[in-house]
């Protein structure tokens, strides 16, 4: 029992617990300073006067990047490119990890198959031919630009191949005994008992999709077809002043480009903030998928 361990064990872990708290607060202390500079006044952000407490508060950053209907806009688009592709990147993953998960006994062309998703991680056609191919399909500068050049994301197949793959194979085999399809099998079986990896790889694609900014600059011809991320880093951070009016123009002597820039931040991480509670409980058993085998 625990309450037998030898002072060694108790040290040990104290020890543990202590570092883990120093790692935390590694982690906590830099988005409460971010969150300070945001609330902060541009004059005593500018002399250094910030720590983890806002000095001269005011809202007046928000204001700026909240109160434009350009915003909603965007926001409104990442909103929507979450709802969409979230779901079919991992409908994709799920369809194409669970027969490359199988022996080649069950699946012959397992191999090749294999190679033609891990040749995609090892060799890149580059930033015209990529952006050459969607403008062939002909969906640059619509919505679909954003979600259907990375429907499937390799990386998340490959790790929930190998979590497909540490499923014991006696529970599908009972299942096929029973008379269940390899359609059901996967739907009935593999799937729900990869519930922690697969909350875990939807948490991945919420985040890539929400902080992804470079397809809106590369692939959007429009200012109001950008994504959230895409309007932030066009209008804060490289400030161009095309898409601000003459009311916008007076605000910036208000604001500084470290409050404007710390309340992006802030705004970016308030959704994935909220949703990760949700996943939370799957995260931690999940991060470790495809340790069983390779």
């Amino acid at each position: 029992m625990y309450n037998d361990a030898s002072w060694e064990r108790r040290t040990f872990v104290a020890l543990n617990y202590f570092l883990l708290a120093l790692v935390a607060l590694a982690c906590l202390l830099p988005i409460v300073n971010v969150l300070a500079i945001s609330l902060s006044s541009s004059a005593a952000v500018g002399s250094g006067r910030v720590n983890l407490w806002p000095v001269g508060f005011n809202l007046k950053s928000y204001e700026f990047v909240l109160g434009k209907p350009e915003f909603g806009r965007a926001f409104a688009v990442s909103l929507l490119r979450v709802a969409v592709g979230v779901p079919l990147n991992m409908l994709l993953t799920i369809l194409v990890a669970y027969p490359l998960s199988k022996e080649r006994k069950d699946f012959r062309f397992r191999g090749p198959y294999a190679w033609y998703f891990v040749v995609t991680i090892l060799f890149s056609g580059g930033l015209i031919p990529w952006y050459m191919t969607i403008k062939m399909t002909g969906i640059v500068d619509t919505f679909w630009a954003l979600i259907l050049p990375g429907a499937v994301p390799v990386m998340n197949v490959i790790l929930l191949l190998n979590f497909f793959k540490s499923l014991p194979d006696e529970i599908e085999e009972a299942g096929l005994m029973d008379g269940a399809g390899r359609w059901q099998s996967l739907w009935r079986i593999a799937v729900p008992l990869s519930a922690p990896a697969i909350a875990t790889l939807t948490l991945f694609c919420i985040v890539n999709h929400w902080n992804s900014w470079f397809e809106g600059l590369i692939l959007m011809n429009r200012p109001e077809h950008y994504p959230l991320q895409s309007y932030l880093q066009t209008v804060i951070v490289n400030r161009d002043m095309s898409l601000l009016s003459a009311a916008d123009v007076a605000k910036w002597s208000l604001i500084s480009d470290r409050t404007s820039r710390a309340a992006q931040v802030i705004v970016a991480l308030l959704p994935v903030l909220l949703v990760y509670p949700f996943l939370q409980k799957y995260f931690a058993e999940g991060i470790v998928m495809g340790s069983v085998k390779g």
